[in-house]
């Protein structure tokens, strides 16, 4: 039997407020950073050399970050990630106060950023299932999502163009107040948040973890294989979307405001899909909404890339926000029902090495093609890739694949 949404702990709620006012940062520099970056190069591949930098960090660090995460308080991570994020955007924020802003100070600062990524990521869906309870991940996920598409793609977009119109580095600086602030609230926690061990299991090394990892995750089909899509679904996203500012500046005839609103689009649409997610799958079931996720994002792409239209982009990102989340809340609550909680860090990184891996990759990707062929090549590009990823989900991820992964569990 279900419980009651309010019933949730009190604790998951400081997750959530701390979520609130991390990816309100988020929303903030993440807006302000292509912008720099395209003020400073009209090089597609320099300008989504940030996006390679950023993502670079899950084809080197996640397999470790996940057994540190299984090893440590997660609580702890989550407080000392946003306070060393905080960090790294003031002293990018005090660089443009002062006229030093650079490509390469970018690059090395959203490395970092990356990097931080890796640990904070995995251990906040670590946590949920100790804060909100197994039997309520859906909607718990779900909310999260919402307030994580409305202070990252809605709130956050104006507000960066508001206070990047004062100063071009007050975006930064008020990013770091925001993670200082996340911070504070979820290092407010009570109690630990620590995996347990099984009582008398012999002591193990790092690198015994991280194969333990490893083994789970190849050893499960239905997870190996939703990874392999979402590495090859993050590809063609990083593509495009790394050379957005330019798609949106170029071809949209859009300035730095008129970015800032298409991107909040996708907030619109990922709002209501993180509110009527549980619905959607209801109805349609797990693996055919995943199916016709995908089916609607080639669709997309083919009209985003034909269209001068900024109205008309603009409705297609909103799609996009939608199908983003309804792919999340399926996905990531079907890993945290279905992996053992003290496996969860080393198996999620592991599934995230080869999700989010296709990022850097992507972004890349996208840069040489617009450089080469176009600022619409990368998007006609996602359109055949995202073609095998429906074909894959059509004949494996079905209803019954992950119904019968969920009953295993």
């Amino acid at each position: 039997m279900r419980v009651p949404f309010a019933s949730i702990s009190p604790q998951y709620w400081r997750v959530w407020t701390a979520s609130a006012f991390s990816n309100l940062s988020d929303g903030v520099y993440l807006v302000a950073a292509p912008l720099l970056a395209a003020s400073l190069t009209r090089d597609p591949v320099l300008v989504a050399g940030v996006s390679f930098a950023f993502g670079l960090p899950w084809l080197l660090f996640p397999l470790v970050s996940g057994a540190l995460v299984d090893r440590l308080d997660r609580r702890v991570i989550l407080g000392v990630g946003n306070i060393f994020r905080a960090a790294l955007i003031g002293m990018l924020g005090l660089f443009v106060m002062f006229g030093w802003e650079s490509l390469p100070l970018l690059y090395v600062v959203f490395f970092l950023l990356g990097s931080v990524e890796t640990m904070y990521d995995n251990a906040a869906q670590a946590i949920i299932p100790a804060v909100a309870g197994r039997e309520n991940l859906e909607k718990a996920n779900g909310r999260l999502y919402a307030v994580e598409l409305v202070n990252n793609q809605f709130v956050g977009p104006p507000l960066r163009g508001f206070l990047f119109g004062v100063a071009a580095a007050i975006p930064f600086l008020f990013g770091a107040g925001a993670f200082a602030a996340a911070s504070a609230m979820v290092l407010s926690l009570r109690g630990s948040f620590r995996s347990v061990k099984e009582e008398g299991a012999p002591p193990t090394t790092l690198v015994s973890e991280i194969g333990e990892g490893l083994r789970w995750l190849w050893g499960h089909r239905l997870l190996r294989l939703l990874a392999v899509m979402l590495g090859a679904s993050t590809m063609s996203f990083s593509a495009v979307f790394g050379i957005m500012v330019l798609f949106a500046q170029d071809i949209l005839g859009l300035g730095g405001f008129g970015y800032g609103l298409l991107l909040t689009s996708i907030a619109v649409g990922g709002v209501i899909g993180s509110f009527t997610s549980e619905r959607v799958i209801g109805f349609f079931g797990s693996g055919r909404a995943l199916f016709l996720c995908v089916v609607a994002e080639v669709i997309v792409f083919m009209i985003l890339a034909s269209t001068v239209n900024p109205f008309l982009a603009g409705a297609m990102l909103a799609v996009i926000g939608f199908i983003m989340v309804v792919w999340n809340v399926i996905t990531v609550s079907l890993r945290q029902a279905i992996i053992p909680e003290h496996l969860f860090g080393r198996v999620n990184s592991v599934y995230r090495m080869l999700g989010w891996g296709g990022i850097p990759l992507g972004a890349l990707l996208g840069g040489l093609l617009a450089r080469t062929f176009g600022l619409t090549a990368p998007m006609w590009t996602a359109v055949a890739i995202l073609l095998f990823v429906a074909a894959i989900t059509w004949m494996y991820i079905g209803n019954d694949a992950i119904e019968r992964a969920r009953i295993e569990a």
